[in-house]
């Protein structure tokens, strides 16, 4: 919480000076009113003292009174809200060794998945895109509100071919910042990375992923997989035999094209936790922070303990204060 007007809040000084000249005042009534007779005697030559219930009302009326400070010191909360222009990209790599099947049922078969519950947990005044790429990408949905386009697109990756990082980064600040008309300023949008594997061919990523700050597109990474990850290929001498590749995550390389973004980096070695990531990056991708006053909230209190105040007053002393 912070406060648009802070300087009003030195006013609770002088709150602070009347409470305590009230405290002052009591003190010396008493003393003044144990001087009047032998304690023994007072009650006999003095009407009944209604002791604590007399600051009752006071307490309540200086606490309503710093309610009141407060409120005109126009106090707000930062909240959290849909950005109504944003757009998302999920960027999900589709090379052969998505086919790894360390995480369940295959990588991809669980990036898919997991792409389908984050669709659902971004806010739906926020567009999303999907883009696919092994040595180039394709765009399967441009940025888009209809969700049930997004999770037709989301079905169709498949995997196929090598991994161009850094041209899949290209293809998509290519569809997140197209030209601009004069005096236009570019929607806020954000990329979600999900690749397993190094760069094997075309631009580097993170030269692109330097372009991607400057154009202030955030994006975020996720490394895919174990070390222990392997796939099946045919041998080059077209004997028909097979041989066993090692396919791990490149978590380095994620690590620092979030880094260089301003964005947040995640490993998902498993199903369960590729879907969690995606979970959290749904709830706080596309969502731009604002302040909202909350004073109304301390007016309303202080009503409240004054109504209240005036009733003890009167059933306490017969009389308001």
């Amino acid at each position: 919480m912070g406060f648009h007007a802070p300087l009003v809040l030195l006013t609770l000084l002088l709150v602070a000076a009347g409470a305590a000249g009230y405290v002052s005042l009591a003190r010396r009534r008493a003393a003044r009113a144990a001087s009047f007779a032998n304690p023994a005697l007072l009650a006999n030559v003095a009407p009944v003292s209604p002791g604590w219930r007399r600051h009752v009302p006071m307490a309540l009326l200086g606490v309503a009174l710093v309610g009141l400070i407060v409120a005109a010191a126009r106090p707000y909360s930062t909240l959290s809200v849909p950005d109504e222009r944003a757009s998302i990209l999920l960027l999900t790599d589709i090379s052969g060794s998505m086919k790894a099947t360390d995480v369940r049922p295959t990588r991809l078969g669980a990036a898919k998945e997991a792409a389908h519950r984050f669709v659902d947990q971004v806010p739906e005044e926020v567009r999303v895109g999907v883009m696919a790429f092994n040595l180039r990408p394709w765009t399967l949905q441009r940025p888009t509100r209809d969700r049930e386009a997004i999770h037709i697109a989301i079905d169709k990756l498949d995997n196929e071919g090598g991994t161009a990082t850094g041209e899949a980064l290209n293809g998509a600040l290519q569809l997140l910042r197209p030209p601009l008309e004069p005096g236009e300023e570019p929607a806020p949008a954000a990329v979600v990375l999900l690749s397993d594997g190094a760069s094997t061919k075309g631009a580097d990523p993170i030269e692109v992923a330097r372009e991607a700050r400057r154009q202030d597109v955030p994006v975020y990474t996720v490394a895919l997989g174990t070390e222990q990850g392997t796939i099946t290929v045919p041998r080059r001498d077209g004997s028909g035999r097979t041989r066993t590749l090692d396919v791990p995550p490149d978590v380095e390389a994620m690590a620092q094209i979030a880094r260089i973004t301003g964005a947040e980096t995640f490993t998902a070695p498993d199903a369960e936790r590729l879907s969690a990531v995606y979970e959290q990056l749904g709830s706080q991708v596309g969502t731009r922070e604002e302040d909202e006053e909350i004073g109304w909230m301390f007016v309303g209190g202080a009503i409240v303990l004054l109504l209240v105040g005036t009733g003890l007053s009167m059933a306490f002393l017969g009389r308001w204060v």
